[in-house]
């Protein structure tokens, strides 16, 4: 067995199982048949059972470049290992079982037929997650809130919700990642990997194939958010990645943290350097958050006693870098329960996914030779030349909206990436007026900013 580079520290126990074969094997103990063939993965436990470990999916994702045949790995891990194609999966139950199958006397396919479970051909082996039990059907009322939500989903936009407690934003974000649309098979692995190698995926758990979405308390740490500790781990942005990161109570995270959402949210990836080295993991979420219009969280009604500096104040909380960043700003009116009680269910989330995948279908079509791009929020300033342009009554609109909001070119290439999302909801081949009139009523807190800081 191998474990150059010498001076590179090695951690972790799924190294056991390499080693003890390595060491019977030059002990004379054993006398295993073309084993430069294999890799060995597994911890192994006192009365000689092989465990299983976390980050199978990446190190046999890795094999398979370097060349390896076939992977022995813990039997706990064989639906993980196999959702790589391309390179025999031998699961192994303990240190007895793999000696008798490299020396011949053991064939782990007829054990693997006895449990219903075929892992040595390499196939790609999909479990599909419990679905949740979260719906929009179940949201009565904020029918405009609901539109913008399907427009930020369309097209992967960040979306901010300002609105009083009880008014239901926690309650429509739970159920954004339910008309997201479907993972395809390259973003399932990736999301399986991060899940992995951070201990998140359970054993004997395939292919994870439902968008995460993660909502960390706003106590939360700056490494657990973006990623860290003694050996880079990923952190809640690169566990939320092709999902959801949702942040309530934005205004009660800290500064410091907030700020540090800037890089991410811009690159789509974190890079954390560490003494021990430096680990980059991918980061593409859709940012989505809530808080209240002031400290006591009742304004604008007359129940609010706050100040004009207050409301300031607790705003402020929130950098004009971060919210330049979240496309969609709106503001969430208290409903009435009695009012409501009576009335039919709201849409439901597989005819709003419907909407949703029939717009992402264009966009994919539209950057299918562009890589790394799948959707509107991610176009870069030349694409969006080419595929936002306006007419001169779109271009007017904005430019007066520009004007009296001074917005800067982040914040208007962001009201082009909406626009065109906008467009591609209802199939229309350009960006049309009702688009940019849309897009522009999702910006409320820059109205509402607007008028606070007239009144002082």
């Amino acid at each position: 067995m191998s474990l150059a580079p010498g001076d590179k520290k090695k951690r972790g126990s799924h190294f056991d199982l390499g080693m003890i074969i390595a060491l019977l094997y030059q002990t004379d103990q054993i006398s295993p048949k073309n084993l430069g063939e294999y890799a060995f993965i597994g911890e192994l436990s006192l009365d000689g059972r092989i465990r299983p470990c976390n980050g199978v999916l990446s190190m046999v994702t890795e094999a398979r470049k370097c060349g390896v045949k076939a992977v022995v790995v813990p039997y706990d891990n064989r639906q993980e290992a196999s959702s790589v194609p391309g390179i025999r999966i031998c699961p192994v139950k303990s240190l007895p079982d793999t000696i008798s199958f490299l020396e011949g006397r053991m064939d782990l396919s007829k054990q693997n037929e006895n449990d219903g479970d075929i892992t040595d051909k390499g196939e790609m082996l999909s479990i599909a997650n419990q679905e949740n039990d979260f719906d929009f059907a179940d949201v009565k009322g904020q029918e405009e809130l609901i539109e913008a939500i399907v427009l930020g989903a369309a097209g992967g936009h960040n979306i901010l919700m300002l609105g009083e407690p009880g008014c239901g934003k926690t309650m429509i974000a739970q159920r954004i990642p339910t008309i997201l649309p479907r993972m395809s098979e390259k973003e399932s692995l990736e999301v399986t990997k991060i899940q992995s190698i951070s201990g998140h995926l359970e054993a004997g758990t395939g292919l994870v194939t439902c968008r995460p979405f993660r909502s960390p308390h706003h106590n939360v740490s700056l490494n657990a958010l973006i990623g860290g500790g003694s050996y880079a781990q990923p952190g809640e942005v690169s566990l939320a990645h092709n999902g959801v990161l949702f942040l309530d109570e934005l205004a009660e995270f800290s500064k410091r943290t907030l700020d540090a959402l800037r890089q991410p949210m811009e690159d789509k990836r974190v890079t954390i350097s560490r003494v021990n080295g430096t680990n980059s993991y991918p980061a593409n979420f859709m940012f989505v958050a809530a808080m209240n219009p002031c400290p006591c969280g009742y304004y604008p009604s007359k129940r609010c006693k706050c100040t004009d500096y207050e409301i300031i104040h607790y705003r402020g909380k929130i950098s004009g870098p971060i919210l330049e960043r979240i496309d969609i700003q709106k503001s969430v009116a208290q409903v009435d329960y009695f009012e409501l009680n009576n009335k039919k269910d709201g849409v439901s989330s597989a005819v709003l996914r419907e909407r949703v995948e029939r717009a992402r279908k264009i966009q994919q079509e539209r950057f299918k030779d562009a890589e790394g791009i799948s959707c509107n929020a991610q176009m870069t300033t030349s694409m969006i030349q080419k595929y936002c342009k306006l007419d001169e009554e779109c271009t007017e609109i904005l430019k007066k909206a520009s004007e009296k909001y001074g917005y800067s070119a982040r914040v208007i290439h962001k009201l082009l990436r909406l626009a065109r999302t906008a467009a591609d909801l209802d199939g229309a081949e350009n960006i049309r007026r009702e688009d940019v009139i849309k897009v522009l009523s999702c910006r409320d807190l820059d109205v509402s900013s607007s008028q606070m800081y007239a009144i002082t």
